[in-house]
C-alpha cells in the first residue's frame, strides 16, 4: 500500500499518529478532524497515500467515496445537525492543508457562521460555453482512461 513518509494521514493509517477512529475497513479509514470546523466534523480518506483527485484510483475513490456515505449517515443519526456538507479540497488554492486525498464530513447547523457557500450570480452564457468546450475536449482525450 503506497505510503508518504512525512504525511501525517499515513502515519495516521500507520498507528504512529493517535486519532479518534470512527470506522476502517482494507481500503479506508475515517476519524474526527482535530481542527473542527463544526462538532462532529470528520474525515474520511484512502489508506494508502494519492495527494488529490487527479492521483487517486478510481477505485480506491469509490471506497473513500462509500466510506464517506456510511460516515455521513452516522453523523446525521447521531448528532441530527441542520445539514451535512461534502468537502472536497485540491491544493493550496483550494485550500487543501494535507496532501494526501480526504473528504470531509461536515455538520452543519443553521447559522453556524462556516463560510462554504457562495453566492448565486448568473455567469456569462458565452464564457460558460466555451469553458464547457475546453473540459469537453480534455474529456473526450481520456475517454476509457482512468
Amino acid at each position: 500500500m503506497p505510503k508518504e513518509e512525512n504525511c501525517i494521514f499515513c502515519k495516521i493509517v500507520a498507528g504512529d499518529i493517535a486519532c479518534h477512529k470512527l470506522y476502517e475497513d482494507e481500503a479506508t479509514m475515517a476519524f474526527m478532524d482535530i481542527n473542527p470546523a463544526n462538532p462532529g466534523h470528520a474525515l474520511v480518506i484512502p489508506k494508502s497515500h494519492s495527494p488529490d483527485v487527479a492521483t487517486i484510483p478510481f477505485p480506491a475513490l469509490s471506497r473513500v467515496a462509500a466510506t464517506a456515505k456510511r460516515i455521513a449517515q452516522a453523523i446525521l443519526a447521531a448528532l441530527a445537525p441542520d445539514g451535512l456538507n461534502l468537502v472536497q479540497a485540491n491544493g493550496h488554492g483550494a485550500a487543501q492543508s494535507i496532501a494526501h486525498f480526504h473528504i470531509h464530513v461536515l455538520p452543519r447547523r443553521h447559522d453556524d457562521g462556516l463560510k462554504l457557500n457562495w453566492g448565486l450570480a448568473p455567469g456569462d452564457p458565452d464564457e460558460i460555453a466555451q469553458w464547457a468546450e475546453r473540459i469537453r475536449a480534455e474529456l473526450s482525450k481520456s475517454d476509457g482512461k482512468e
